[in-house]
């Protein structure tokens, strides 16, 4: 009940901002719109709350709330805080530079929102299966819940029509989110020309409205974009800082009253037109754009105006984690920040960008505004072949060829054919970037820089990589983390799995650390599900998923989207023992293809093999419902022994036949024979993992 009155709080400081909408000058109309949609779903959860639950048991039925409801306040503060910089009236220029092209609102706010919802829709519903004390009454809002997710609804125009409301996927806001950011645009050019043609303007005013204006018409060739140099160093704001970095080549600057990062190079500037042209045009939250350029043709200079943060990734972890090498983030955290660096590299290969340097060196983070738990906003940086190589960049993993640990075994198999002086077509895949995606993946879990502990260097380390040698992670690992990892590094191209099925699992992880926020800690028991094979089964069932490779999911579906996965969960949370698989989801993930499954909704329970070895189980209370659910398929001729922590009166599950219990003692057996010793540190091939 406090996070939910702290969420009003948030809403009335909205509701006292939006009183002067009209003074907004820069993204009105975005901003209206998140307001508008913060607003709507505060009323809709305070219907569903006071439809499903009581007042009088808040501080004993309503704990499943709790996290929920934290995460969504978080999100609709970083809102208010995009609206209150929308709506500062000084340093206008800065302003409509950063903003002009900026699709923070939409792609950002507006996609955490709609990701939130679903959580919180959900915890309500968890917490009205045991509200009031009428057990009829409690079997009867379950029985109404299981009709919710039934199989037939999973049809996106079922979904709109029956849960729209709930979900914020109402008409009104689909089709305003389709032209909001094009509205703001016009109005911006609107009100520049309407400045043009006042006599206000001073010289240097003049030249800046020029710049947005060219850079907001989409016709205009980069050359028309590209203002002289003089109009950014000859300004009387303008000074250098600091140099960034280990090389000269960028800087941090002081202009119109703002902090930015300014990128300055030599050489043919006119070579580089074309994919300055193409990254002028970008623009997405998690990736770094470039706001405006300027080039001096006679001193063939050029000088690139970006957004300013921090540090590097690499950086950070180093500086975070410690000569103990402690583990950098909570699991929640290091989950949101892949999935910003999955959405960044979904939106570049939409594009038909790939990056093929991708590694913590080029992933550049931030803090939040207002976050104190951690949460950094992450950008993909120095993507694409021809801006990015314009100077060789020198960091801490480029010594000693430290870079060929980020590079998948196809591209280092092509490295060693064309020699180190070839040019290598091979690592600009949309494969390529997913295997480093993995390895990224892997120093965000652990802290530790793939390989760092291997003796083995240079060529020797390029060949154990091809053999399909990876690293190793700890035991305490989250199995829903480590098996979409592996997945991504694995040896076949075709089994890496895209950045828009990556981001897919990807919420619905997050979504299940919010919902359990105890195991948010790094050493938890295992959940009953695998996200990779859902993935999968819902790619089969929905083929279009897989086909959308080149196009960038629109926003509004990720609530169907994770209420597919929701369908998916409850029917492998539903289906019988006698159906489940023993060969477990890391086949699948590993390098077995075969194994996974071709209808999430009859997916089996996991198997033994799946389940955190005696050693390395441990118990946290959310688990425990999940734990003895996977457990009750192993009831063998030994007297059943009572779980920590078990319900009084909890109805034992039948027993399993005794040609059953041959069954799953015989593979039980087998799995203690075949699987090797479990190491806590070092490395393992593809054969070893499957």
């Amino acid at each position: 009940m406090e996070q939910f009155r702290q969420i009003g709080e948030v809403i009335g400081s909205l509701e006292a901002l939006m009183v002067f909408q009209d003074v907004i000058q820069i993204n009105q109309r975005q901003c209206v719109l998140l307001f508008n949609m913060i607003t709507f779903a505060y009323n809709t959860i305070a219907e569903e709350i006071k439809m499903n639950l009581k007042f009088e048991e808040k501080n004993t039925k309503w704990r499943a709330l709790e996290s929920p409801l934290r995460e969504l306040r978080r999100i609709i503060r970083e809102g208010e805080c995009y609206i209150r910089q929308c709506l500062e009236t000084k340093d206008y220029w800065a302003k409509a530079i950063s903003l002009y092209q900026n699709t923070d609102c939409v792609e950002f706010h507006m996609h955490n929102l709609l990701s939130c919802i679903p959580v919180v829709i959900e915890a309500i519903e968890i917490a009205a299966e045991i509200s009031g004390n009428d057990q009829e009454v409690m079997q009867k809002k379950r029985l109404i819940q299981s009709f919710k997710y039934h199989k037939e609804c999973r049809d996106a125009r079922i979904f709109e029509w029956r849960f729209g409301k709930q979900y914020l996927v109402i008409e009104d806001f689909c089709n305003r989110l389709k032209s909001v950011w094009e509205e703001d645009r016009w109005m911006l050019r609107k009100n520049l020309q309407e400045r043009k043609r006042s006599a206000n303007l001073t010289k240097q005013e003049q030249r800046l409205t020029d710049l947005l204006l060219r850079n907001l018409n989409e016709s205009a060739s980069v050359y028309e974009k590209m203002l002289p140099c003089s109009t950014l160093v000859s300004s009387k704001d303008y000074s250098m800082r600091r140099r960034l970095g280990n090389g000269s080549q960028y800087k941090e600057i002081q202009w119109l009253g703002e902090s930015f990062a300014l990128r300055h190079f030599f050489g043919d500037i006119e070579s580089l037109f074309p994919a300055l042209s193409q990254e002028l045009a970008l623009s997405h939250p998690n990736i770094m754009h470039i706001f405006c350029a300027f080039t001096d043709e006679e001193k063939k200079e050029c000088f690139l105006v970006m957004e300013l943060m921090n540090k590097d990734l690499f950086s950070h972890i180093k500086e975070v984690s410690g000569p103990r090498k402690r583990v950098p983030f909570s699991l929640t955290v290091a989950v949101d920040i892949m999935l910003q660096i999955a959405r960044g590299m979904e939106y570049l290969h939409s594009k038909d960008i790939y990056h093929g340097e991708l590694n913590p060196s080029n992933i550049l983070v931030k803090p939040r505004n207002i976050s104190t738990d951690g949460y950094l906003h992450a950008k993909v940086c120095a993507f694409g072949p021809s801006l990015a190589n314009v100077v060789k960049k020198s960091h801490p993993d480029n010594k000693n060829g430290q870079l060929t640990i980020w590079y998948a075994p196809e591209v280092l198999a092509e490295q060693e054919q064309c020699g180190n002086g070839g040019e290598n077509n091979s690592k600009y895949t949309e494969k390529a970037d997913v295997y480093s995606f993995g390895m990224i993946c892997f120093e965000l879990l652990t802290g530790k820089v793939p390989f760092e502990d291997s003796h083995l260097q240079g060529d020797k380390m390029s060949r154990n990589i091809r053999a399909g040698e990876r690293p190793l992670f700890p035991f305490y690992s989250p199995k829903y983390l480590t098996s979409l990892t592996k997945r991504c590094w694995h040896t076949d191209p075709n089994q890496r799995p895209s950045f828009t099925s990556i981001s897919r699992i990807l919420r619905y992880v997050k979504k299940y650390l919010v919902m359990n926020p105890e195991n948010g800690q790094s050493e938890t028991p295992m959940p009953i599900k695998d996200y990779t094979d859902i993935e999968a089964g819902l790619t089969r069932s929905f083929p279009s998923w897989g086909n959308a490779t080149n196009s960038l999911t629109p926003i509004t579906q990720i609530p169907f989207q994770m209420f597919l996965y929701r369908i998916a969960e409850k029917g492998k949370s539903n289906s019988s023992p006698q159906e489940n698989s023993e060969s477990g989801s890391d086949a699948s993930a590993c390098g077995d293809e075969s194994a996974a499954v071709d209808d999430p909704l009859p997916s089996p329970l996991p198997s033994p093999s799946e389940r955190p070895s005696p050693s390395s189980r441990r118990t946290s209370p959310s688990s425990e419902i999940g734990s003895r659910r996977a457990n009750s398929s192993k009831k063998l001729d030994a007297k059943p022994t009572k779980h920590p922590g078990t319900a009084k009166g909890r109805v034992r599950p039948p027993q399993m036949s005794s040609c059953g219990r041959r069954i799953r003692m015989n593979s039980e057996s087998q799995l203690i024979i075949m699987s090797p010793r479990r190491r806590l540190s070092g490395h393992v091939s593809d054969s070893e993992l499957s």
